[in-house]
Order: structure tokens, then sequence, then C-alpha cells
């Protein structure tokens, strides 16, 4: 039994840490890009996108994006990485921030498309795996 949780919570643990780089960096390049060009025009968008929502243009939401789903869930990685003490609540918290992230912009945009999808569903399982791998530290 104890075999089967060591391998639960290792698959746990690795899932995350991927989730959490993938996540990270993808949220890194389009906020930086949104940043650099707050039209959208350089990734294919238009501020015609952000008509239902409170921006005029990409800037506020890629600085955002940048700094909570980007270099959050980079930090978060480097913590469980490194087995920081409270990592798997960070997982939770990111898992947590990016299905806000995510519900608020369909909100805004009034719009649910693929990549909403995948990216909620990321989220849901990050909340799941940070809640899984902390139950199984309380167990050790």
């Amino acid at each position: 039994m104890r075999n089967t949780r060591t391998k639960l919570f290792t698959i746990s643990r690795i899932v995350a840490i991927c989730l959490l780089f993938f996540t990270g960096i993808n949220a890194l390049v389009a906020g930086f890009l949104f940043i650099i060009d707050p039209s959208g025009q350089s990734i294919g968008m238009s501020t015609s996108y952000l008509s239902n929502s409170p921006f005029n243009n990409f800037l506020i939401p890629g600085i955002t994006l940048f700094i909570v789903n980007g270099l959050m869930n980079i930090v978060t990685a480097i913590l469980c990485l490194k087995n920081y003490k409270h990592y798997s609540s960070w997982i939770s918290i990111q898992g947590l921030l990016l299905s806000g992230w995510i519900l608020i912009q369909v909100l805004f945009v009034r719009d649910f498309n693929v990549l909403h999808f995948s990216m909620l569903m990321i989220g849901f399982v990050l909340i799941f795996l940070g809640t899984t791998i902390k139950n199984q530290l309380k167990k050790e």
C-alpha cells in the first residue's frame, strides 16, 4: 500500500510541476506580447475582443497574465522542485487563480473556446493535485 501511495505522490508531483511550467511559460510569452503590443495584433487579436470588458487594450490583462499566471506558476513549480514546506498549497492556489482568471475572462469577453476550456481544466487539475499532494504529505 505504501508503494502505491508513493507512486501516486510522485506522479501527482511530476504532473503538477509540468502543468505549472507549461502554463507559466505560455502565460509569460502571451503576457509579454500583450505588454509590448497592447493592440494584440502581434498575436492575431483585436481590441474589439475586449468590447464588453473594462479594458480598451491588452496592457493591463497582459501585465496580470504575465505576473499571476506566468511568474507565479514558474515560482510555484520551482517551490515544488525544491520541496518547499507548503508547496502543495501553492499548487492549489495557482489552480484557483488560473480557474478564476479564465472564468472572469469568459465573462468579460463573452466567449468560451477550446483554449478557455483547456486552461480551466488545467486549473481544476492543479487544485486537485495540490489537495492530493497535501493529503499524501499529511499521511507521512
